[in-house]
């Protein structure tokens, strides 16, 4: 079966402890609609205790366990409905795919004194003060856990930047230590160097952080059974640091771990496949570029060339290492990536990751479900966000399921109509697919042979009219004004 993944959150999902348990009670639904993987939210409490998203990592040992952050339960739910959670899914042969934060810790228990530098925040590389004493909470004792698990006390020496020091205004300063004054190698020079990013920068080159890490990653393995890994931040921690961790995680695993990382860098295909080429393969990543274009594409309408839809992303230059999208947590609305999808347009992008060869597809939680929130808008006034369910996307993801296998015809001679088809193979009839961000339109397009004097249907219902294969193998598919059609075997 074709592999789709969903991302089972997003930025503003219900607290209280909701979510392990809502996922355990649909994972039979989830199964049926075709979906494979789960990608869950980091499930260790954040200093933000029970508020907290997960990515202020503060306790990775904790996952709902001890009472830490004034809460035994995180955001979303108990150790044990967490477990419940993931079994519920394996016994309806969904995988799970945990995140991972391992570039920066919060919420340290115990101010330490040590010296620092002020740098640029737009220039990371340039020192801007003399060496200076600062006292910032980088101690980490875990009151609420104590030793069970593990007994690492993390302090300064781990951490190669913060971004609080008591008594003074909040900046990046750069942690003089062991490893001099130097940020970890990057691949890019965004920022003069972009390794820090925010808290505590945990410092990757300290070997007893690295064993800790690579510690902790066996200890999860064994808590819950995991079966892939969503990857945090990638752009400010160390490439070195995930190759060493993630082969270690296969060996003591014996397991082909999966793993996706997030190296946000829309337009900018280059640094993906750098990525990739420096970290020898060992992962997949987010098809940032391709997001953007969905973006982008939504906003300009009709005069957006759709001939151009894949131009520069990861999904057409390296798709075995790509993870397509059309949203996730940090692109809605409010938040610092923002670049939603318009509504409109989504069912046409859902079409191109779903229905076609290229790409490993990712669902947004959002879009399956619909959302509704509030949050403050860059000038502080309450703003509600209500996110509908994408029309079409229980269909496509059912033909995606059962109808997007075999060889693939595109039709991408037009600049605002994208027609192809998928033959099929020996186990699966196949489907034809047509897009406009125009006007309505009707696309000659080639099923093949085996589909002579079969009738298709539109399994969206945007047409009533079936569509006969000429004795040609060929059809007439047609597909309303800014809108897709799919077409399956009666």
């Amino acid at each position: 079966m074709n592999e789709t993944m969903i991302q089972y959150f997003h930025w503003y999902s219900e607290g209280e402890g909701k979510l392990w348990k809502e996922a355990e009670d649909n994972a039979q639904y989830l199964a049926e609609l075709g979906i494979t993987s789960v990608w869950f939210p980091p499930a260790y409490k954040g200093t933000g205790g029970g508020h907290s998203t997960g990515y202020d990592a503060y306790d990775l040992f904790d996952l709902g366990e001890f009472d830490q952050k004034e809460t035994i339960p995180t955001k979303y739910g108990t150790k044990e409905d967490y477990i419940k959670a993931i079994k519920a899914l394996k016994k309806n042969n969904i995988k799970v795919i945990v995140d991972i934060v391992l570039g920066h810790k919060a919420g340290g228990d115990e101010l330490e004194t040590f010296k620092a530098l002020k740098v640029d925040e737009e220039n990371r590389d340039k020192i801007i003060s003399d060496e200076i004493e600062i006292q910032s909470y980088t101690k980490f004792t875990f009151p609420g856990r104590g030793k069970k698990y593990s007994d690492f006390v993390w302090n300064f020496t781990c951490f190669s930047g913060v971004d609080y020091a008591e008594g003074m205004d909040s900046h990046i300063f750069k942690i003089k230590n062991e490893y001099g004054t130097d940020w970890e190698e990057m691949i890019d020079d965004e920022k003069g160097n972009y390794d820090y990013l925010m808290f505590n920068d945990v410092e990757h080159r300290n070997p007893f952080v690295r064993e800790e890490l690579n510690n902790w990653a066996k200890w999860y393995f064994d808590e819950t059974d995991f079966d892939g890994v969503r990857l945090d931040a990638l752009k400010h921690i160390s490439f070195d640091f995930y190759k060493e961790w993630l082969t270690l995680l296969r060996s003591n695993s014996g397991k082909n771990i999966f793993a996706v990382g997030e190296y946000w860098a829309p337009g900018y295909l280059s640094l993906l496949q750098k990525y990739i080429e420096v970290t020898e393969g060992c992962m997949s990543l987010f098809d940032s570029s391709l997001q953007n274009n969905f973006h982008t594409a939504s906003n300009e309408g009709d005069s957006y060339d759709l001939r151009r839809i894949f131009d520069e992303t990861l999904t057409q230059a390296d798709p075995m290492h790509s993870v397509s999208l059309v949203d996730n947590h940090d692109t809605q609305p409010l938040q610092d990536l923002e670049a939603p999808v318009e509504q409109w347009f989504k069912p046409l992008a859902y079409a191109l990751i779903l229905l076609r060869q290229e790409g490993y597809p990712c669902v947004f939680y959002p879009d399956l479900y619909g959302a509704h929130y509030v949050d403050k808008d860059r000038e502080g006034n309450d703003q509600e966000i209500f996110l509908d369910k994408v029309d079409g996307i229980e269909e496509m993801l059912k033909a995606r399921r059962d109808h997007a296998y075999g060889e693939q015809r595109d039709y991408f001679e037009d600049a605002n109509c994208l027609g192809w088809v998928r033959e099929g193979d020996d186990e699966h009839s196949g489907c034809a697919v047509v897009l406009s961000n125009k006007e309505a339109y009707e696309k000659p397009m080639e099923m093949g042979e085996r589909y002579i004097g079969k009738t298709f249907y539109d399994v969206l219902g945007r047409f009533e009219d079936k569509v006969t294969i000429d004795e040609n193998g060929w059809g007439n598919f047609p597909v309303p004004a800014g809108n897709v059609s799919v077409w399956i075997e009666e």
